[in-house]
């Protein structure tokens, strides 16, 4: 089993900042890419960034300029730095890891919980 806990969400004021963390831990024997999603209230989860285990990145649109997504393999650990937040990054945020548990089995994508961010105007 794998588990994912995310922290660090909570309430901001509009252009404040706040940082996301997601640890993994349980059966891992290797993890590719992590990343980060959220679900606004009446919409779909969509993906925010994503870093790949070359540590390449991507990021929707919307937050290019804005958020910075990090890993710390050693610690199976992916963050998110979020600054110049705005109402529109309100929503659940939850983190996502592509995860081998032993050298035959095949990646699976495990979720956290989710860790709702909130931005006030």
């Amino acid at each position: 089993q794998v588990q994912l806990v995310e922290s660090g969400g909570g309430l901001v004021q509009a252009g404040g900042s706040l940082r996301l963390s997601c640890a993994a831990s349980g059966s891992i024997f290797r993890v590719s890419s992590m990343a980060w999603y959220r679900q606004a209230p009446g919409k779909q989860r969509e993906l925010v960034a994503l870093i790949r285990n070359t540590s390449i990145r991507q990021y929707v649109d919307s937050v290019k300029g804005r958020f910075t997504i990090s890993r710390d393999n050693a610690k199976n650990t992916v963050y998110l730095q979020m600054n110049s937040l705005n109402p529109v990054d309100t929503g659940v945020y939850y983190c996502n890891a592509m995860v081998q548990t032993t050298w035959v089995d095949s990646m699976a994508s495990y979720w956290g919980q989710g860790t709702q961010v909130t931005v006030s105007s």
